[in-house]
């Protein structure tokens, strides 16, 4: 029993030093360890790993949390994870298990996310699978995710790696739907450039193009990135479909209007998206600005219901107009805007109701215009003439009213730009 005990205390020591040589890097140790006390070189370890870059779990798994805390690793994951170069070339000249995943990563994984290109090159020339993938399904090409993810990406194409695979989960995305919604331009057109497909559709059938939209709004700052813009008109001119729908009949331009991002939307809609087409419930992209005016304190609403009404979209059926102003009495140079798309419209009791005393002591002289201008008496003869003209060119007046040569004061009446009072 003695002896026993002995020879496990020995081992747990080996171990214990085996570990500390490959956090330390000391691989002179780790090559003694090796060739003289023969430990297996695919030992594996119970190590910490707080932000889960050693371990990847399937989906929809739950999971005791004390779990989430620690990873197993074998030694060629810890190199990676820490950048030892040299000890990573130890363990691969003993023959360690290259695509070992003892925690659902193999170290190319676990390389492409800390975008070590080095381990990266030195794993892929010693066999690594460049489409080998974790146990939540993600390839290594699904992990570059970041700006300094660029080199990694390129010596996984180089190396072989499927431009075009898809994860092995419920979403089904492509690395064009990854970076496309992490905002990396760069690597939108190296992936495009070595073969990546525009239009692919993720699991919820959307787009890149769909996808980079919906993740142009930074929902906890409520700010636009700039990034996502330049993905969609890089998109755009790759000849991405503009009218792409969802499983839920979504195209990108909904959720453009859904994060009121009016400087995308006047991409969409010069790029040729439409601008009435609905949902699987029947709204289009003017309703869903309506929807989310009063959350988006970053946005400019008044521009775009301007855009989608200067390019045709329906307008509020005049009975349900109340809505507008339930919606958008906050933001009166919206409300002036649809209203003034109208060539009259009548008050009802209803509008006044839908205003908050608070609200309409503030912008007191705009709401009391909008009243009088929407009583029985016709509108001014000016804003009917706006109408005649706008429903003479209906959609093409954006694109025929540079031939008019007028002034832009009255070329931005036509256009609906809001003045802070209605007549």
């Amino acid at each position: 029993m003695g002896e026993t005990v002995t020879r496990a205390g020995a081992a747990k020591l080996l171990k214990k030093a085996f570990l500390e040589a490959l956090q330390s890097n000391d691989y002179k140790t780790l090559e003694e360890l090796l060739t003289e006390k023969q430990i297996d070189v695919d030992t594996v370890f119970e190590v910490e790993d707080e932000n889960l870059l050693l371990a990847s779990y399937k989906q929809g798994y739950w999971l005791p949390s004390y779990k989430m805390q620690h990873s197993w690793a074998t030694g060629l994951h810890l190199s990676v994870l820490y950048g030892h170069l040299e000890s990573l070339r130890v363990l691969l000249k003993h023959k360690a298990t290259i695509n070992c995943r003892p925690n659902g990563k193999a170290p190319i994984h676990i390389a492409c996310e800390v975008t070590n290109l080095d381990c990266v090159k030195i794993l892929c020339s010693h066999g690594a699978k460049t489409n080998c993938y974790s146990l939540s399904g993600l390839a290594p090409l699904h992990y570059c995710t970041t700006k300094l993810s660029m080199p990694c990406a390129q010596q996984l194409i180089w190396k072989g790696a499927d431009v075009n695979i898809r994860t092995n989960n419920q979403d089904e995305e492509t690395p064009l739907h990854t970076v496309a919604r992490c905002g990396i331009p760069e690597m939108v057109a190296f992936y495009v450039e070595h073969g990546a497909l525009v239009d692919c559709v993720n699991a919820h059938r959307e787009t890149p193009l769909a996808v980079a939209a919906y993740w142009a709004l930074n929902g906890r700052e409520q700010t636009y990135s700039t990034d996502h813009h330049l993905i969609c008109r890089m998109l755009l001119d790759y000849n991405a479909d503009v009218n792409s729908r969802d499983e839920d009949f979504r195209t990108p331009i909904h959720k453009a209007a859904w994060n009121c991002d009016h400087v995308l939307l006047d991409m969409l809609l010069e790029a040729g998206a439409e601008a009435n087409l609905m949902d699987d419930n029947g709204c289009g992209p003017l309703q869903y600005v309506l929807k989310v005016t009063g959350v988006r304190p970053s946005a400019q609403p008044h521009l775009c219901f301007q855009l989608l009404l200067n390019h045709g979209a329906a307008r509020i059926y005049p009975p349900q107009f109340h809505k507008v102003l339930q919606a958008c009495c906050a933001y009166p140079r919206a409300v002036e805007v649809i209203v003034n798309s109208y060539e009259h419209i009548k008050a009802t009791t209803k509008w006044r109701a839908a205003i908050p005393e608070d609200v309409f002591q503030m912008h007191k002289d705009f709401y009391e215009s909008l009243f009088e201008a929407c009583a029985n008496t016709p509108r001014s003869l000016k804003h009917l003439a706006r109408c005649a003209i706008r429903m003479r060119f209906f959609r093409r007046y954006r694109k025929v009213s540079p031939l008019f040569f007028i002034p832009v004061t009255l070329n931005n009446y036509l256009l609906l730009q809001p003045e802070g009072i209605i007549y």
